[in-house]
């Protein structure tokens, strides 16, 4: 059983706190999702997702695993396309966005998997400029804004290991590195620390709470209750398929 889902009842869905000074970053209005399965049966993911999310705010988004929380991240990097609602991040909608709109998209995006994915045959200077050379930037730059993300996050010393030499918390911070290397608006973090133990957990947190404070917006879905109590903010709860704002200590 969810301990969210226990104490919240069919609360309408949240809204900004306030009425934002210009248009949201980011806004989801009465979104449906869902999937068919391997039988044929049809799965519903979300039946009304409303949120927004106001440029350089920060957000974590809760549930429990198989809540829809990595769903959710995915309608906002537009892998997967809404079956009823608007979905809109910066100036693009789901609804009309053209195919060659998505990696434009995506550029203004910065994506942390719990995962990594890192190129494995690469070292964590080569993975961070992998990522500026799929946007077309060339030559000296390349060196200049990599070098510069890995020291932003602490890695300047470990620039040439591969991902099997780096440590767990080492390779997020090249992800995260990698994510903040185009200057992205929004970071979406899906359990970026679900794989790391407590003590470096805490320290990647800390790092993306400090990319947030120097104006970049964060969306983190996670199930550690741990950290959003630690590193209190806005935090929206995926509950029967519907969002909801809940208070960080209750939980």
């Amino acid at each position: 059983m969810d301990p969210v889902a226990d104490r919240i009842s069919d609360s309408p869905p949240p809204a900004s706190a306030g009425p934002p000074r210009e248009r949201p970053l980011v806004e989801l209005r009465n979104v449906a999702v869902g999937y068919t399965d391997p039988s044929g049966a049809r799965v519903e993911v979300a039946s009304d997702l409303t949120m927004t999310l106001n440029r350089g705010e920060m957000a974590y988004l809760i549930g429990p695993t198989g809540s829809g929380k990595s769903t959710l991240l995915k309608l906002l990097y537009m892998d997967v396309a809404p079956e009823q609602g608007a979905v809109r991040v910066g100036p693009y909608d789901a609804g009309s966005a053209r195919p060659r709109d998505i990696p434009m998209l995506r550029r203004t995006l910065g994506i942390v998997f719990q995962d990594f994915q890192l190129l494995p045959d690469r070292s964590a200077y080569d993975n961070v400029a992998f990522a500026l050379h799929a946007t077309g930037v060339t030559g000296r730059e390349v060196r200049e804004r990599a070098l510069q993300v890995l020291a932003q996050v602490g890695l300047s010393h470990r620039a040439k290991a591969r991902p099997s030499e780096l440590s767990g918390g080492e390779q997020q911070r090249a992800c995260i590195a990698r994510a903040l290397v185009n200057h992205p608006r929004l970071i979406l973090a899906d359990e970026p620390t679900g794989n790391l133990d407590p003590r470096v957990a805490d320290e990647i947190q800390k790092l993306l709470v400090k990319v947030n404070r120097q104006g970049t917006a964060l969306l983190m879905a996670t199930h550690d209750y741990r950290l959003v109590k630690a590193f209190p903010a806005r935090t929206l709860a995926l509950v029967r398929g519907r969002l909801v704002e809940v208070d960080p200590e209750s939980l």
